[in-house]
């Protein structure tokens, strides 16, 4: 990828970030990059191709923060990274997780699918360690830790300690 095209799709996640995919144009987007609007077009086609490709990153993103997760063979383990999650994306990456939580609700993506490994290996963890409804436990914790991580993005990471510690707590898994 050219210097151009990340400025491109950096400038646009920003923009798409804090102000909405639908109130941002094209023109915007190519006058804060400092780039054609045409240069837009010629490499992501349209405005969708644009978050079509910060969508992808969005897929690779998500595979590589939940990779030490999804690998984890001690359940534990597993029950505790999956809640110090959202503590462990570095600030840098906030407009990318943002962004995300604002399509859910303006495009109406849910990202279920980026989420469903996560929620299999939970599900497993709550199995191994002999829960009544593992799966459903897993389901629970997932939308917790998406709270938490909206917290985080929304508030700051000092707003969500407490909730990260009496997950730890609740679940037996601080001595990780």
């Amino acid at each position: 990828m050219t210097n151009k095209q990340e400025k491109i799709l950096t400038t646009a996640l920003e923009l798409f970030a804090t102000h909405g995919f639908n109130a941002v144009s094209t023109n915007r987007i190519s006058k804060e990059a400092k780039v054609s609007e045409g240069l837009i077009f010629r490499h992501f086609s349209n405005k969708k191709g644009l978050l079509d490709a910060i969508l992808n990153q969005a897929f690779e993103r998500a595979t590589h923060l939940y990779a030490d997760i999804i690998v984890e063979e001690d359940p534990q383990k597993v029950i505790h990274r999956a809640i110090t999650l959202p503590f462990r994306v570095k600030e840098s990456e906030y407009h990318f997780w943002r962004l995300q939580f604002k399509l859910k609700w303006e495009l109406n993506l849910s990202g279920k699918d980026k989420v469903q490994p996560l929620i299999e290996k939970l599900a497993w963890a709550f199995n191994e360690l002999h829960y009544l409804e593992p799966y459903k436990e897993a389901q629970v914790l997932e939308h917790i830790i998406e709270s938490i991580s909206a917290g985080v993005l929304q508030d700051g990471i000092e707003t969500q300690i407490a909730l990260k510690n009496f997950l730890l707590a609740k679940y037996k898994v601080y001595n990780f």
